[in-house]
């Protein structure tokens, strides 16, 4: 009963986005796999506006991975200063790049074992590539993705976001999944957000075990 009550839960949920977030895409701007691929390293915790921002002068200058694996620490550092941890960050883009072209001539792979080899590139990022770049199934998990589904109880008190993932996807029907991981996002991004989330304009209230748990608590105390 549980079961089905929960896949009823998401049932609703895909309905709901799919009639009024029927495009629902990546806020990074980017023009191919290695360009994407940068700004999602750059993008950790750090906001997409920011990387969006900083990203033209450095495509410019390094248009491609044999571009950038040319170059020096310092001189990536200089065009991602801006960005949170660009220290870390620049080291991690010159790594990925060298490692792009010794092991992949250049090319961003699209499988998640490899493109995890790549300095920079944890399973979150892995996933982000598979799912924007090259179009497959896979949910990645952020901060907003693990907040928003455990706030709806599309998953129920996952301890890690490997968990998390792995109930989405067990749930959500295929050929959603990719898009569901930017309605998350972008749910939690402006509607739900950590601190202080705006029930208010949300429309999937009905479906919420915060807000039910919220309504409780108000209906309690009066």
């Amino acid at each position: 009963m549980k079961s089905n009550k929960l896949q009823q839960k998401y049932n609703a949920f895909v309905a709901y986005f799919e009639e009024h977030m029927p495009v629902a895409e990546s806020e990074l701007k980017y023009e191919n796999p290695y360009q994407l691929l940068v700004a999602v390293i750059l993008s950790a915790q750090c906001t997409d506006k920011r990387v969006n921002m900083t990203t033209p002068a450095m495509f410019q200058r390094f248009p491609t991975a044999q571009d950038m694996a040319a170059a020096s620490v310092e001189e990536i550092y200089d065009y991602i200063k801006s960005i949170s941890y660009p220290n870390n960050k620049a080291r991690n883009l010159l790594g990925m790049a060298q490692t792009l072209v010794r092991d992949f001539n250049g090319v961003v792979p699209d499988n998640i074992e490899d493109l995890q080899k790549l300095p920079g590139v944890g399973r979150k990022t892995a996933n982000v590539m598979m799912a924007v770049a090259f179009h497959q199934p896979a949910m990645p998990v952020d901060t907003h993705v693990f907040r928003v589904a455990n706030r709806i109880g599309l998953t129920k008190n996952s301890k890690n976001v490997l968990e998390t993932e792995k109930t989405l996807v067990a749930h959500l029907p295929k050929k959603v999944v990719s898009k569901a991981h930017h309605w998350l996002i972008l749910h939690g991004r402006y509607v739900c957000q950590a601190r202080k989330p705006k029930c208010d304009e949300c429309g999937i209230t009905q479906l919420c075990d915060l807000y039910k748990t919220k309504s409780s608590s108000c209906q309690t105390a009066n």
